[in-house]
């Protein structure tokens, strides 16, 4: 798996744990190994002109997927995975902080950017939560990975709940 994260936003993250969390949610969901994905770190007002040139939306956002490839993950009977270019994920660590400071179950910026690392890989293969059901799907599925990779690195306590809007 090719992860690259590139921190741009002047504001020290743990870059570690977001490409480890990026490959353990890729290799969860089976996206072959060979795959390519961006995790590009930006500040608030690089993130807001995103956010208003392809949402049309004011203000910065937490996170923004932009796939390239459409991956999906492979069904239970396919045999191998089509690898490519996964896209890229763009995470804003200001809001992030501010996020994660506003939760029910309060955690750091960084734990926050792990959670949004996941949100965007969920988005570049093809989940979203516009419908109830469709939340409620890629939410637990977020969850789930979220929680096995703190267990997998023996992280403790309540994993951060879902801020991501």
């Amino acid at each position: 798996m090719s992860i690259d994260v590139n921190n741009e936003s002047g504001t020290e993250v743990d870059e570690q744990a977001i490409l480890d969390i990026a490959r353990y949610a890729l290799a969860r969901m089976r996206i072959h190994p060979l795959s390519e994905l961006s995790v590009i770190v930006v500040d608030a007002d690089a993130m807001e002109q995103l956010h208003i040139q392809w949402m049309d939306l004011p203000g910065p956002t937490d996170v923004m997927s932009f796939p390239m490839d459409e991956l999906r993950p492979p069904g239970k009977d396919d045999d191998e995975p089509p690898q490519g270019l996964l896209g890229d994920i763009v995470l804003c660590p200001e809001v992030a902080a501010r996020q994660g400071a506003e939760a029910p179950t309060k955690h750091s910026m960084d734990e926050e950017l792990q959670l949004l690392t996941v949100h965007g890989v969920l988005h570049l293969l093809g989940y979203d939560h516009e419908e109830p059901d469709e939340k409620a799907e890629m939410f637990g599925l977020q969850a789930a990975i979220v929680d096995g990779w703190r267990a997998e690195h023996g992280l403790t306590g309540p994993s951060p709940a879902p801020t991501v809007s």
